[in-house]
């Protein structure tokens, strides 16, 4: 303890958390009293971070106070049936954690700690919020879900600056229009499982709202899909188990919906107007449907694929990724379409729409609202999708997604990456497939030190520069398919330890990369359609190999010592070879017969 708290006094942040303490030390009060020898006092700081998690703790004591420049204290899942009054004078205090937790109220005093930005006081047992909550005007993100809240104090509205707020799981009745006024910058507003019997009617003014979830309610009628924002709206679970027959006019107007999910109703039909939407998933399951609207499957966009020759062309798709139909009695569609992958479904819906309207639909291009609709999406998943776009450049949004840990750019014209995408660190993955890349990005990948995937098949590169794989350390999946000529001196993949899959196909390789043979993590190895006459016997010493791909190539033979592969080798493609040493019978028989096979032609030692 005293390492850690010696620590402490250098970083000023203490994390405690996970060490089944029932109280907290004393010393945590009075760090900076406990300043020893050899320690530089005048270089020791206070307190701004303080992690007490996932403990036994009981009491937080009013010594609290003398923890005047704390920013941050997260003391969850612990056992607190109260908070002491000195919180109050933490007036430095951003980010406060009081979640699961026994609680069954916090003290008005949390009024003076006026700096508040975040504060979860989920899962404990509050029945009200103290009214003194509305002199923290910079509070943004407040969760009290899973608790026994009945009202909100009306002085809650002096937080205009609420960005997210979680209500899930509670026993309110009703939302006052005065906080809704008021709330004006949220983002994301979540009062699923409550009491609600009625939506303010100026649920319209919520601009900024990008998800909004008031299922499981009493909610008859729902609010007017009308006066919800058009503008950003891309989740709504507003209906889910609220016995709903119809929905309301005007759902059509939220062009940017992405998500609906009306699952657990009493819809008897899902209206025309509906089908104008572009979303990505619809629950319509355990409803009363009797049929669908052929015009579901009818909203297209514009994508780009490969021909057999490997150039763009155009092709159109439906938005739609998930339909959900089971427990409803549908009687002008097969079971095995309910129960049947989603496009397969839509393929039948479109057949019943007219040429026409599927002409005048395809024609429907990506636009920069359908990119700012990927952008939102990404704040909760994390990942990027642009992909088949037509995009010729990125676009600003990838770089100013700044958490985001995938981007998905495959499948368009792009030719340069920016210097501005160095800026996103907490990038794993990049797919950048099918696009008009030349030149080897060497100066962005270099910046980007969490990089894990990291796929450039299909693009015209031309020769990789020899140290062009060094920035590439931490990368598990490297793909380079079709890119022939671009492999840099073959000693280069030794700078990439961490590899597990590599895809190197039609590459107008003549041989394999030898240094490929000391990747020691290396899963999965991709050589097909390339020009390889011979497979080095060194193969044996890939222990982790577990599918490798050697078709459509000119090998005749194989080296023995592959055998010795089995059995962790699980799949070996050889279709496509002019192998003369191997039987076509034990080809036949699969992957284990025919390194069975190679071990016996091993010399006897």
């Amino acid at each position: 303890m005293d390492r850690i708290l010696k620590a402490a006094r250098s970083s000023g942040s203490l994390n405690l958390s996970n060490r089944s303490l029932r109280e907290i030390p004393a010393e945590v009060y009075r760090n900076l009293d406990a300043v020893g020898e050899g320690e530089k006092w005048w270089e020791a700081v206070e307190l701004q971070k303080l992690i007490l998690a996932h403990n036994n703790i009981e009491v937080l004591k009013d010594d609290l106070k003398n923890l005047s420049l704390l920013a941050v204290l997260n003391i969850s899942h612990n056992k607190l049936s109260h908070l002491p009054t000195a919180i109050g004078e933490l007036t430095m205090l951003k980010s406060l954690d009081v979640s699961f937790n026994l609680m069954g109220s916090i003290p008005e005093e949390i009024g003076s700690a006026t700096s508040l930005v975040k504060l979860d006081c989920s899962h404990n047992q509050l029945k009200e919020l103290p009214s003194s909550l509305g002199r923290c005007s910079d509070l943004s993100d407040l969760k009290a879900s899973h608790n026994s809240i009945a009202r909100l104090p009306e002085d809650l509205s002096n937080c205009s600056k609420l960005i997210k707020l979680d209500l899930e799981g509670n026993k309110l009745t009703m939302l006052s229009e005065n906080m809704i006024a008021s709330w004006t910058m949220l983002t994301e507003l979540n009062a699923a499982k409550n009491l609600l019997e009625s939506i303010p009617d100026n649920m319209g003014i919520l601009s900024q709202l990008i998800r909004l979830d008031l299922h499981q309610n009493l909610v008859v009628p729902p609010v007017p899909m009308a006066q919800l924002p058009d503008v950003l709206v891309t989740y709504v679970r507003i209906y889910r188990n609220n016995r709903l027959s119809s929905l309301q006019p005007g759902i059509g107007a939220l062009s940017r919906l992405g998500t609906l999910d009306l699952h657990s109703n009493q819809l008897k039909e899902y209206p025309v107007e509906a089908c104008k939407l572009r979303l990505s998933v619809l629950d319509l399951s355990n409803n009363s449907l009797s049929g669908l609207p052929a015009e579901i499957g009818q909203v297209y966009v514009i994508f780009t694929c490969w021909d057999e020759h490997f150039n763009h062309v155009l092709g159109t798709m439906t938005t739609l990724r998930k339909l959900l139909l089971t427990g409803n009695p549908l009687r002008t569609l097969r079971s095995s379409l309910v129960n049947g992958p989603t496009a397969t479904l839509l393929k039948h819906l479109q057949s019943r729409v007219s040429a026409d309207e599927v002409s005048g639909s395809a024609t429907t291009a990506m636009n920069d609202d359908q990119i700012a609709m990927a952008s939102r999406l990404s704040i909760s998943s994390k990942e990027l999708s642009l992909g088949g776009l037509g995009l010729s450049s990125i676009p600003p949004v990838v770089w100013e997604s700044n958490d985001v840990v995938k981007v998905d750019l495959s499948r368009n014209s792009i030719e340069v990456l920016p210097d501005e995408l160095s800026s996103c660190s907490s990038l794993q993955t990049l797919l950048l497939s099918g696009n008009k890349i030349k030149e080897w990005p060497g100066a962005v990948f270099a910046s980007l030190l969490n990089l894990s995937c990291l796929k450039l098949d299909k693009n015209p590169l031309a020769q990789i520069p020899l140290d062009g794989f060094r920035s590439l350390s931490k990368v598990q999946v490297l793909d380079l398919s079709y890119n022939a000529s671009s492999l840099p001196d073959p000693s280069a993949l030794s700078s990439m330890p961490e590899l597990q899959e590599l895809y190197l196909r039609r590459m107008q390789l003549r041989e394999v990369p030898l240094d490929l043979l000391s990747l020691p993590k290396l899963r999965i190895l991709d050589l097909s359609q390339n020009s390889l006459v011979s497979i080095p016997k060194e193969f044996k010493n890939l222990i982790s190999l577990t599918e490798l791909d050697l078709s459509d190539n000119n090998i005749a033979t194989l080296p023995p010592e592959l055998g010795l592969l089995e059995p962790s080798l699980q799949v070996l493609r050889l279709a496509g070879n002019p192998l003369r040493s191997i039987r076509r019978a034990i080809l036949d028989r699969g992957t284990k017969a025919v390194l069975n096979y190679l071990k016996d032609k091993l010399p006897e030692q």
